[in-house]
């Protein structure tokens, strides 16, 4: 092979074929270029066997050979490519090396600066802003401010009062600009994003396969994680033993599922546990996050690394009313890029989010990952996406090592050994420098540092594309840069990020910027650096400023008819004559594949919260306090008015319906307030765990459970301290007198921690938990039946049936004969007894069953209720 240098410039670098070459604006890049028309992380050169070539890598403003824009291009002797503009940009080639270098390098070509558009007079609107009384929807065809130093592709020179800015091209220079795209370089490849799908494995088709495997008939192929397995696939998303291919002696092939955790999909649909299908020539079986297809009877895989491309077409949410909240969304991504979306308040950046994750699908339009129709295909492509919302998804009360662990636990597929989670822990710890703080609680850190433990919990899974929602909300300008830099490097490593923000500070950083206009519409979408030249002003204060004062304005129509629209938009192969779904596909069909069984779910969930209650000493010495005091409340009232009389003279005891009502209130506010906040505080945790295959049941069981016990035991320590000093009868109706009222305590204990789940089932945040808690306590203790007569009260009576305290009084008073120990309501009669409190066992059946039938069907609607706080996409 000759010697050759790459020269960029009149700068040199020596080229070994062994290695490949980052070109780009990053310091850290092998080639690094001070040019502002090349992207932070360019292209690539390398050596391919046959030649060296250059691939963009998803650059803003391209790679262009012999003028055309290109992906992928041969650099050989005599051949140049130029970055960012097909005329003056930065121009790449390959010489001989000189004998002796030159003492002075030629200095880089750096573009002519220019002025930024001036900036409206105030009051004034925005450019292309139609006059007043002209109609605000036609698309203004005025000017379209361009930024400094890039000049369009065949562009002349500009002078006169438009000067600094070019009209949007016509419709045949767009088509012969796309033409020109499409034209491979001296025979080379078509570049991928440029060719059309076909069938369900054109996604994989565009790529070349990373590796091949022979299958030979009656021959079967295991894949799985196991060394064991004829495909080995390293990916702890995988099951060790997870699939198997089969190829008949009569040359079909079929997919046999081994009962796997995650799941095995043929053509992004779930194939049943255990079950089997037949693979025909396009179709594409997916495991974890690698894709196997059958080309002439020969298997090729795909590995998704990050090199995928993710797209939205024409997305479009209407809400009850009509009224479109997300209007006409269309934009395209390139691989491993940072893109920020902003916008003023109800331009309908958290619905996109939601929309371009799949939490709510958009009523029309689609989400493309890398050519996948992501609402079909959620229950496969759910691994790939990480999101990061802007509350924290981790237990604050834990240490950062053992939250992630119970994270990885909870994802990862049951036969994962421990040592392999623990691998991928460390190895995620320090790819965000974290490993020094791993054993610091989460609620210790910065909110910096907090972030970065919500990203790591997501990039356990390593996923290809990542979401966050408002990542700097509430952190200080040097926070906020720390944590764009994470994204940034996330990016650079081979992901693709998109940030929801409000932030403006660090948008330099990203490669491409989709500013959201009110009313849900795109109001711009390209480089960040030519966003305020577009708009015309020097500020995103100016611009956010006019957003609001020309709400009316046709914002979407403006940007549809610039140059950018053409550059951008369509440049990413999104066609808006195309067709795009418009019902959405049914929830059912994406239901994921749990990655563990119920039980073990069930284990791992009981566990973490154990945890998270332990580490939280303060609610702890408030569970233990709260009924000591209340049972020391009910001991004041004096031992004379015990629950029973202490002479058979003294018929009628006036305090015991007092002493059981204290009991039954206090326990009902105790076991409530045990439960009030425990769903409003975990609904975001709540809301991401599920989107990864956590089971709901196991979720609200897990809790059930361990409130359970803890309110069982706070209803033993009220009950023991409370009939203490209390003269009880000799015998009760099945059980000694304390233990029957012991177990009612504990059941309307139960009951009422059900209810407390209700509340927090319903509300929308923590602060509206305590007033609904004081009023469940004071309409229980209205409704005991111990303060007045609520029995032969036609209406009254059938309310107090739905009151778990009417049920747990009934339940003690039917044990100490509470109708015949209180004095009579009408002393004029003084049968008339309540026939809930009758003294017998069939009663005290009854009763018991009441309540606790009250708790199951109470906590059925909070399982119903908890519905709204999953991805749409998977509502059964």
């Amino acid at each position: 092979m000759p010697e050759l240098v790459l020269e960029v410039n009149g700068r040199t670098w020596p080229l070994d074929p062994s290695r490949s070459y980052t070109v780009g604006r990053d310091p850290q890049a092998d080639v690094a270029l001070d040019d502002a028309r090349v992207s932070w992380r360019h292209a690539t050169v390398g050596w391919d066997g046959r030649g060296w070539v250059v691939e963009d890598h998803g650059s803003t403003n391209g790679t262009f050979a012999r003028g055309h824009r290109v992906q992928r291009a041969e650099l050989g002797p005599g051949a140049a490519v130029h970055l960012g503009n097909a005329t003056d940009g930065p121009r790449l080639s390959l010489r001989a090396p000189a004998r002796s270098a030159p003492a002075h390098p030629l200095p880089e070509q750096t573009p002519p600066a220019r002025p930024a558009g001036p900036r409206p007079a105030a009051g004034a609107p925005p450019y292309g802003a139609p006059p007043q009384g002209a109609r605000a929807e036609a698309a203004p065809t005025g000017p379209v401010p361009q930024a400094a130093g890039r000049a369009p592709t065949g562009s002349g020179p500009r002078t006169g009062p438009q000067a600094g800015f070019r009209a949007a091209p016509p419709a045949a220079e767009a088509a012969e600009a796309a033409e020109a795209q499409e034209r491979p370089l001296a025979g080379g490849p078509v570049p991928p994003q440029n060719r059309g799908p076909a069938g369900p494995g054109a996604a994989q088709a565009d790529r070349s396969p990373t590796t091949f495997h022979q299958v030979a008939l009656g021959r079967r192929m295991r894949i799985g994680r196991a060394l064991e397995n004829e495909l080995v696939v390293s990916d702890l998303q995988v099951s060790r033993h997870h699939a198997e291919f089969h190829a008949t002696p009569e040359g079909r092939f079929e997919i046999h599922d081994l009962g796997s955790h995650n799941g095995t999909y043929v053509n992004g649909q779930p194939l049943p546990k255990s079950g089997t299908a037949r693979l025909g020539p396009h179709d594409v079986v997916g495991v974890g996050h690698s894709a196997f297809r059958l080309v002439e009877g020969r298997l090729e895989e795909f590995v998704d690394s990050g090199d995928i491309s993710f797209s939205a077409r024409r997305l479009t949410v209407t809400v009850d009313g009509g009224k479109q909240i997300l209007k006409d969304v269309s934009f395209g991504v390139p691989e491993k890029s940072l893109i920020a979306v902003i916008g003023p308040s109800g331009s309908g950046k958290s619905t996109l989010l939601k929309a371009l994750t799949g939490y709510r699908p958009a009523d029309q339009g689609e989400v493309l990952y890398d050519d996948r129709d992501l609402y079909k295909q959620f229950a496969e492509l759910r691994q790939r996406i990480g999101l990061v919302p802007q509350d924290d998804i981790l237990h604050k009360e834990l240490t950062v090592q053992r939250a992630l662990r119970y994270a990885a636990k909870l994802r990862f597929p049951a036969d994962t050994s421990e040592q392999e989670r623990q691998e991928r822990i460390s190895e995620v710890l320090g790819e965000l420098k974290l490993d020094v703080h791993k054993e610091k609680k989460v609620t210790s850190l910065s909110g910096g540092q907090r972030k970065r433990v919500s990203v790591a919990l997501e990039l356990l899974t390593k996923p290809s594309l990542i979401f966050l929602d408002e990542p700097t909300s509430g952190l200080d300008p040097g926070m906020d840069r720390d944590v764009m830099q994470l994204l940034r490097g996330l990016a650079d490593d081979g992901r693709t990020v998109l940030v929801v923000t409000h932030s403006v500070a660090e948008l330099a950083l990203c490669d491409k910027l989709l500013v959201m206009a009110p009313g849900g519409s795109v109001a711009y979408f390209g480089p960040p650096e030519e966003a305020l030249n577009f708009f015309g002003y020097q500020s995103w204060a100016d611009v956010f400023s006019a957003f609001e004062e020309y709400r009316d304005y046709d914002w979407a129509g403006r940007w549809k008819g610039s140059q950018h629209y053409q550059l951008y938009v369509a440049d990413s192969d999104i066609s808006a004559s195309q067709p795009v779904p418009t019902v959405r596909p049914a929830a059912q069909s994406a239901k994921p594949r749990k990655p563990q069984g119920w039980f073990a779910q069930l284990w791992t969930l009981m566990r973490r919260y154990v945890a998270v209650i332990v580490s939280d000493k303060g609610f702890l010495a408030l569970t233990v306090a709260l009924p000591v005091v209340l049972g020391v409340v009910s001991v004041v009232i004096p031992a004379k008015w015990g629950l029973a009389a202490p002479e058979p003279p003294a018929r009628f005891n006036s305090a015991a319906g007092m002493v059981l009502m204290i009991l039954v209130v206090g326990i009902c506010l105790s076991g409530a307030a045990n439960s009030v906040r425990e769903l409003i505080k975990e609904r975001v945790i709540y809301e991401r765990e599920r989107a990864t295959g956590l089971s709901r049941s196991a979720y609200l069981m897990s809790k059930v459970i361990v409130l359970g016990v803890v309110t069982a035991l706070q209803g033993v320590i009220i009950t023991a301290i409370g009939t203490s000093s209390r003269a009880l009868p000799e015998d009760g109706l099945l059980l000694p007198p304390a233990a029957e009222i012991c177990l009612a305590i504990i059941a309307i204990g139960l009951t009422s921690m059900v209810v407390g789940l209700l509340i927090s089932s319903l509300v929308r945040t923590s602060e509206m938990t305590m007033p609904l808690l004081v009023m469940f306590a004071i309409v229980q203790l209205v409704f005991t039946g111990t303060l007045f007569q609520i029995f032969g009260r036609p209406g009254l009576e059938q309310l107090a049936w739905l009151m778990p305290s009417r049920w747990a009084v009934a339940a003690s008073g039917a044990t100490l004969d509470l109708g015949h120990l209180m004095p009579p309501w009408d002393d004029k009669k003084p049968g008339d007894l309540d026939p809930l409190w009758e003294h017998s066992q069939a009663q005290w059946f009854t009763d018991m069953g009441v309540l606790l039938g009250l708790g199951l069907v109470l906590l059925f609607v909070v399982a119903r209720l908890l519905r709204r706080h999953e991805p749409e996409v998977m509502r059964k």
